[in-house]
């Protein structure tokens, strides 16, 4: 029952989340059949999976819901902005009960008053008023077609009889065992059936035969009323199709059909077996590093046809260890869609709180990471959007006041960037003011009030990460707090990355989150500096040059020097990150590189090998440290630091 329990929990609050967006999009199109049948049947699959745990209260809202889910279905209900409404709030305490058991192992203790309370208001939504009927006519399905050709005899008879007949053709789910499905039950309660035929839905060899799959078509005509056929198969009426069939069947016969869906199969696997798997291919790549080291060590002082031998030998294990990375990151790698679908609601949810009306945009859901990265991004997400709907967007009559469109809008995006991922918040509210963020600042004494009048406008940006720092009026479910910025801060510096703000009074807000994509083999140029090594990703260089001492020019401040008749700012790397700089050699080694204002020549004292590492994010004490990528293992056990050049760069 534990590992039940355990599957039930993973697949419970993905089919919770399948729910969500379904009844999300019913809002904006109910007439989006394909996505009433889809939350159709997540609630139903749910309904069952409760029914092995006796969760009460859970079935009984659960049955509510597939009850009233089932009226919208027949055309008895629209999908209006109150049943949505209604629904929404349901499912959202089927995911915080599922939640509970996971955390408590059981339903919190107030669950069945709940559950009574939320199943009076899904029943009192069946008897709201019902939309006209729909007379548009559909064109005759091909299977019903086919079947009055094949069983025209039989058909015939019974129409002649004076019986009204209704078609049904059920496409069983090829999982459908392990959803407590029994097509052969379905069938048989079916009532009064005329004509019943079965066919394989795919033509397989017995070789690969799949014992566990349903790989059935049913077809099936009955006597009986195509209602009383829906209430014997409602509870798989996203793989059904029923058409009355009409005494004359023409091009314009009315035929009521639905979509069928079929689910895709998977194989679950413990996150814990992936994470050992990836800390043995991890060693295998420092393994690896340490076999080159070794090799280039030998080779002056071995045979020649040995050390050939063995660079062939090193060269195969590292495109092996390197293909065996790739593939074991690529299982642990998610979409970010597992964690950005689920703030529409949140985000909805809180403007109708607050009383404003949002046009919430999500883009990047496609983009991969690490599954601890996209767990991870989740509550400091969270935090910035309440932020947005709280305290950036203004209310509609303010935002008409100041020229706006009365509804707010909140962006939130994701795209690669290098090695990692940039993810931002934006929206078009009222921005942040530095001389408010001040005046807080001192109210709550946050820092002495000489170092805030200190601060010019885009360091005082700052003073929202500070711990207790908050601009609201009033303690409310969303904010006043004092948590907030500083949590978000320190969550996804836990994960490696780093957060910027940028904002302007008036014009809205942009908080960008920078974070890895998580630990990942990367190409590096390594380099020496100021008798240190560091790694350097070879996409960030578009070139590497040497470059006479007597071409570098001073110019204002700096440097230049003129590469293929165009001037490029020289930087030193060493300054740039603190160290000693050692005499300037007749030939400079410059890395060519591009920063936010152009190409830039980044002067090093020496060009080292090049090489593929494990990239681990920083953590612990140096969590967080500006200009730092992450580290890497070297083969002959030193700690390679890896920079990050766009942060670095002016």
């Amino acid at each position: 029952m534990n590992d039940l329990m355990e599957q039930f929990l993973i697949e419970g609050s993905e089919l919770v989340q399948v729910a969500i967006d379904d009844l999300m999009a019913l809002e904006r199109d109910p007439a989006d059949v394909a996505r009433l049948d889809s939350a159709f049947r997540a609630v139903h699959t749910l309904k069952g999976s409760a029914g092995l745990f006796d969760l009460v209260p859970m079935g009984r809202v659960l049955h509510a819901m597939e009850n009233l889910l089932e009226q919208i279905r027949a055309g008895a209900l629209t999908a209006s902005g109150r049943v949505i409404d209604t629904l929404l709030e349901a499912i959202a305490a089927i995911e915080g009960w599922i939640e509970a058991i996971g955390t408590d192992g059981g339903l919190p203790a107030e669950a069945p008053s709940h559950a009574a309370t939320l199943d009076t208001a899904l029943r009192a939504s069946l008897h709201l008023d019902a939309p006209p009927a729909d007379t548009s006519a559909a064109r005759v399905p091909d299977w019903l077609v086919e079947l009055l050709l094949t069983e025209a005899t039989t058909l015939s008879a019974a129409a002649a009889a004076g019986d009204t007949l209704t078609a049904l053709r059920y496409v069983p789910a090829p999982d459908c065992f392990f959803l407590g499905d029994d097509p052969m039950a379905v069938v048989r309660s079916v009532p009064e059936p005329v004509v019943l035929a079965m066919t394989q839905r795919e033509a397989s060899p017995a070789s690969a035969l799949d014992v566990f799959a349903c790989n059935l078509i049913i077809t099936l005509v009955s006597r009986a009323p195509a209602e009383a056929i829906r209430r014997a198969v409602r509870f798989v009426a996203d793989q059904v199709e029923i058409a009355e069939i009409p005494r004359a069947t023409g091009p314009g016969a009315n035929l009521p059909t639905s979509a069928v869906q079929l689910g895709g199969r998977s194989m679950r696997v413990d996150a814990a077996r992936v994470d050992g798997l990836l800390d043995l291919v991890g060693e295998l790549v420092v393994a690896k590093n340490r076999l080159a080291h070794l090799v280039h060590a030998a080779g002056p002082s071995i045979d020649p046809q040995l050390a050939h031998a063995l660079a062939d030998s090193q060269n195969g294990i590292e495109r092996l260890a390197d293909a065996m990375h790739s593939t074991v990151m690529h299982i642990r790698m998610v979409p970010l869609a597992k964690t950005l679908r689920r703030f529409p609601r949140l985000v909805r949810d809180a403007a109708a709180q607050l009383g404003k009306t949002v046009h919430f945009v999500i883009s990047g859901e496609a983009e991969q990471a690490d599954k601890s990265i996209v767990d991870g991004l989740f509550e400091p997400l969270l935090h910035l959007l309440r932020n947005a709907v709280g305290h950036g967007i203004e209310d509609g009559t303010h935002r008409l006041a100041a020229g706006k469109q009365e509804a707010g809008r909140i962006t939130l995006s994701a795209r690669r960037l290098g090695e990692g991922l940039v993810v931002e918040v934006r929206d078009d509210g009222a921005g942040i003011d530095p001389a408010i963020l001040r005046r807080v600042a001192k109210e709550r004494h946050l820092l002495p009030d000489a170092s805030i009048d200190a601060l010019d406008d885009t360091s005082a940006m700052e003073l929202v990460f500070l711990p207790g720092f908050s601009t609201a009026a009033a303690v409310t479910s969303l904010s006043g707090r004092g948590v907030g910025m500083d949590a978000v801060r320190a969550a996804v510096e836990a994960l490696g990355g780093k957060v910027m703000l940028d904002s302007r009074p008036g014009a809205g807000s942009t908080i960008r989150i920078s974070v890895p994509q998580g630990a990942v083999a990367t190409d590096l140029l390594t380099v020496q500096v100021a008798g240190e090594l560091f790694g350097i990703p070879v996409e960030m260089v578009s070139e590497a040059a040497h470059v006479p001492a007597d071409r570098i020019l001073p110019l204002r401040d700096g440097e230049a020097f003129v590469l293929r008749n165009r001037t490029l700012p020289l930087l030193r790397l060493s300054v740039m990150l603190g160290l000693p700089a050692p005499p300037r050699p007749e030939r400079t080694r410059v890395l060519i590189a591009t920063s936010p204002s152009g190409r830039v020549g980044l002067e090093v004292d020496a060009f080292a090998e090049r090489m593929a590492v494990l990239l681990r994010p920083l953590d612990g004490l140096v969590a967080g440290m500006p200009g730092i990528l992450g580290t890497a293992l070297l083969g002959d056990g030193r700690v390679l630091m890896v920079l990050d050049l766009p942060e670095l760069l002016p």
